[in-house]
């Protein structure tokens, strides 16, 4: 069944979001003390870049902690249509598909109910 769906496009991994308590003190630590460079989309600072994945650091979502708790966001060919061919193999979505900016974002639960999120520009 599967061969006859369209491929997902997924793409690469574009950001890991971890939570922060503090955002100025840890730009402060990634920007100053690490010396990551900033990572842009458009005029907006939205993380540091690490090689080609964009660190992004969020005080609003969740409580920073030292077990593992980064948020992962997948980069696909167009995230409307990866919702439709996850919807058809039977997975989960946990946020619908919507446009965020220049954005494209929705999320999924794998099977042990980990949330996976998913983007594409909406001009694409």
């Amino acid at each position: 069944m599967l061969d006859t769906l369209p491929p997902l496009g997924l793409q690469r991994i574009k950001v890991i979001a971890l939570a922060v308590t503090n955002l100025n003190r840890a730009n402060q630590f990634y920007g100053q003390q690490l010396g990551l460079p900033p990572a842009f989309e458009g005029e907006e600072q939205v993380g540091w870049w690490l090689d080609s994945v964009i660190l992004m650091l969020k005080s609003d979502w969740a409580t920073p902690t030292n077990a593992p708790n980064p948020r992962i966001t997948l980069a696909v060919d167009h995230a409307p249509t990866t919702q439709q061919t996850l919807r058809a193999r039977g997975i989960v979505i946990a946020d619908e598909v919507q446009s965020y900016g220049a954005f494209y974002v929705g999320s999924f639960l794998d099977s042990e109910g980990n949330k996976l999120w998913f983007c594409s520009p909406v001009a694409a």
